[in-house]
């Protein structure tokens, strides 16, 4: 009954609201808490002060507080604080033993609570217990001997006790736990603190084997220093030195070393850790060593020296670089040059043999062009600087036999080695060294080289069978004809010459044969054979029809004083116009008949310069179809071309582009006319736009370019000019005219 009485129990209803706007006042959760805080609505008052008058209440009370807290340690007896509030109120009231039980059942509880031990201790050492206290600390430090906190209390305590031995004993025994670095440093300034320097300095010495590091050492050295032990600091610093070796190496040691030398007003000594520590550490840590030795320079050194400390914080950089990437021939570049402006010859040919060790892993030549300037630069340092000659020739002989020449070679080093031995006065070395260069590798660079040299020494004869031999090798080099035929005209012998001429321009194949010719007609003129150079040209335009030869002949007979130099050169432009009839580059002829007009203009008269105008072309603008690679229509596109007057062809053409010019003055003419038929009938406006449309007016800044009407009238004669009469012609005719249109 009670459970259908509470299901049928109704449920308030909650009040709907009706205005959800909101209110002009708004009331936010911290205004509430500030105003509860402001009227201290929630604060209880105090409870009443209770004043004991005698021994029953007392006792009274204290059985009360002593259940409460026996009540709460029964609830739970894991929590220490309710057992030092308890043992702390039992202190309160001087009752000591009791104190004492409840931490000794506390540590029952938990006997590794440091809270809990050090809270006894205090106890004890607040009511003067001194051996109880020694007894805590005792147990304190024996089953918890990592904590810190229980030696440093204890030690403290034997300490204000004056019990200096006992303290010592304490120490030692946490000693033998190795503890961190804060304990050794408190049992040091125990030491300190009654004067024991040498018992501190052998706790220095547990302690930087306890902890090797190098700020430990430090702190041992500056221990020396300061109590006056200059050599005995001077030693803890070596000793560190030795310790940590090359391997674990730091750049603070050799700071703070260098700067108690410092110190001590021992710069040499100064100078010679910082290099030694430089040459030691790898650049990127050794950055405050470089700015320590900058500064020790500026304030002692001179300018020598600061420049001292930059190469050598540079070459750190270089042996970096060289070290990450062995085969970086730009980074020994840098770092050979540097070596050589400071350091001694030794020095320079130690890093040049670790340079030129780093062979190229790829016999390719792109591989080894970087590389050979090692060796080169090698071989001149020993030659200009160091004036070894010896050792320069083993240089040259030993990069000659690294270089495998069956694949490639470098001319470069067979020409510096014998131009080497030209300087040392031993030709017949160089003459052996540029045989055996051309025999093992034949090159182009080293046959010239070789000319060069022996024209040096005024060796004509070995230079005609060098030559000789250079043509044996390349005999479509043309430069190398020249050069041959040059040497001769020098020598002398102009039949020899022009007999190299003509051997070179019987051969079949040449690199420049337009150099070649050039040069041969050059010869000629120089020699004043005129006739011969004019059979040069006639034979020379039997192979090539080239618009050049003909102008450049043109010139040469107007060049030739004579009485007919005029007609020679007038009939050469006329033979040259004639042969370029056929000519499919119409520039090229374009290009005579200007250079013609220009002889006549300047030495003709008005009547072969009308000739000669007559013959110039006109240019006219062409459309043509496009195809692209499939083969598919690209399009249209324009082009222009050149009409010769005297061309037999393109006469049909002329005349129907004068007809045109004619009938498009008459459409001119017309189109008033037309226009006003506009206004008056559209029939008439019709036929009169299409008109316009198929023939636009002629542009004004172009007078003498062709229209798309003249070029018209020009395809319809090209189409038509074959057949006139056939009436499947003019089909065609009048299709391709409305295409055009």
């Amino acid at each position: 009954m009670a459970s259908t009485a509470a299901g049928k129990q109704r449920i308030p209803k909650v009040a709907k609201v009706k205005n959800k706007a909101p209110a002009e006042v708004q009331i936010t959760a911290e205004q509430l808490l500030r105003e509860a805080k402001e009227r201290e609505l929630e604060l209880l008052p105090p409870p009443p002060k209770q004043k004991i008058t005698d021994k029953d209440e007392l006792n009274d009370y204290k059985l009360k507080k002593r259940k409460g807290f026996e009540d709460n340690i029964r609830k739970n007896r894991t929590v220490i604080s309710n057992w030092i509030k308890y043992a702390q109120w039992e202190e309160s009231l001087q009752e000591i033993q009791r104190a004492r039980s409840i931490y000794e059942r506390a540590l029952d509880v938990d006997h590794r609570n440091i809270t809990l031990w050090l809270k006894y201790a205090e106890m004890e050492m607040k009511s003067r217990q001194v051996n109880h206290a020694r007894n805590i600390w005792d147990r304190a430090i024996t089953i918890l001997p990592r904590v810190n906190q229980f030696w440093y209390k204890y030690t403290y305590m034997e300490e204000m006790l004056g019990n200096v031995p006992g303290c010592r004993q304490v120490f030692e025994r946490w000693m033998e736990w190795e503890p961190e670095e804060q304990a050794w440093h408190s049992y040091i300034n125990f030491e300190l603190r009654y004067k024991e320097v040498d018992k501190a300095r052998t706790i220095y010495e547990r302690f930087v084997i306890v902890h090797p590091e190098v700020k430990n050492w430090i702190k041992y050295a500056r221990f020396e220093e300061r109590h006056g032990y200059v050599a005995l600091s001077r030693k803890v610093y070596e000793r560190a030195g030795e310790f940590f070796g090359e391997e674990h190496v730091d750049e603070n040691l050799f700071v703070a070393f260098a700067r108690f030398e410092e110190t001590q007003k021992e710069f040499e000594r100064v100078r010679v850790i910082y290099k030694y520590a430089l040459d030691r550490i790898p650049k990127h840590q050794a950055q405050e060593l470089f700015k320590n030795y900058t500064m020790f320079e500026k304030k002692f050194g001179d300018r020598r020296g600061i420049e001292d400390v930059i190469v050598s914080k540079r070459r750190f950089q270089y042996e970096e670089e060289v070290k990450a990437n062995p085969h970086n021939y730009d980074a020994w570049f840098d770092y050979l040059r540097l070596v050589e402006s400071d350091a001694d010859a030794d020095t320079v040919r130690e890093v040049y043999e670790r340079a030129i060790a780093n062979v190229p892993p790829i016999q390719e030549k792109r591989h080894w062009r970087r590389y050979i300037y090692l060796w080169i630069n090698y071989a001149l340092y020993e030659e200009l600087e160091t004036k070894d000659p010896e050792r320069t020739r083993q240089v040259y002989q030993a990069c000659l036999e690294l270089i495998p020449h069956k694949k490639f070679t470098f001319a470069k080093i067979w020409l510096l080695f014998a131009q080497f031995e030209v300087r040392q006065k031993n030709l017949p070395g160089a003459r052996k060294i540029m045989g055996t260069g051309i025999g093992k590798c034949p090159k182009n660079k080293l046959l010239k080289g070789y000319i060069e040299l022996e024209l040096q020494l005024r060796e004509f004869d070995r230079c005609r069978k060098l030559y000789e031999k250079y043509l044996e090798f390349s005999p479509e080099n043309c430069t190398t004809w020249i050069k041959f035929a040059e040497l001769e005209t020098i020598l002398g012998d102009v039949e020899r010459a022009r007999a190299i001429f003509e051997l070179a321009i019987s051969q079949p194949r040449l690199d420049m044969p337009e150099v070649l010719w050039k040069s041969y007609v050059d010869f000629e003129i120089e020699q004043e054979e005129f006739e011969n150079t004019r059979n040069l040209y006639k034979r020379l335009l039997q192979r090539t029809q080239h618009v050049k030869v003909w102008i450049s002949y043109a010139k040469f007979e107007l060049s030739v004083d004579g009485p007919d130099r005029l007609q020679r050169c007038r009939q050469t432009y006329e033979e040259a116009n004639r042969s370029m009839r056929s000519c499919e580059e119409k520039e090229e002829r374009l290009m005579l008949l200007e250079s013609w007009r220009d002889f006549e203009k300047e030495f003709g008269s008005d009547g072969t310069m009308e000739r000669v105008r007559k013959l110039l072309p006109e240019k006219v603008k062409k459309r043509r179809k496009l195809t692209a690679e499939d083969g598919s229509d690209a399009g249209w596109e324009e082009y222009y071309d050149y009409i010769f007057p005297e061309d037999a062809a393109n006469q049909p053409n002329l005349k129907l582009l004068a007809m045109a010019k004619m009938w498009k003055r008459q459409q001119a003419k017309d189109d008033d006319g037309e226009k006003e038929e506009e206004e008056e009938g559209g029939s008439s406006s019709s036929s009169s736009s299409t008109a316009e449309e198929r023939e636009p007016p002629p542009p004004e800044d172009q007078p003498e370019k062709k229209t798309e009407t003249e070029q018209t009238y020009d395809d319809r004669d090209d189409a038509g000019s074959s057949s006139s009469s056939d009436d499947d012609d003019d089909k065609k005719k009048r299709s391709s005219e409305d295409d055009k249109d």
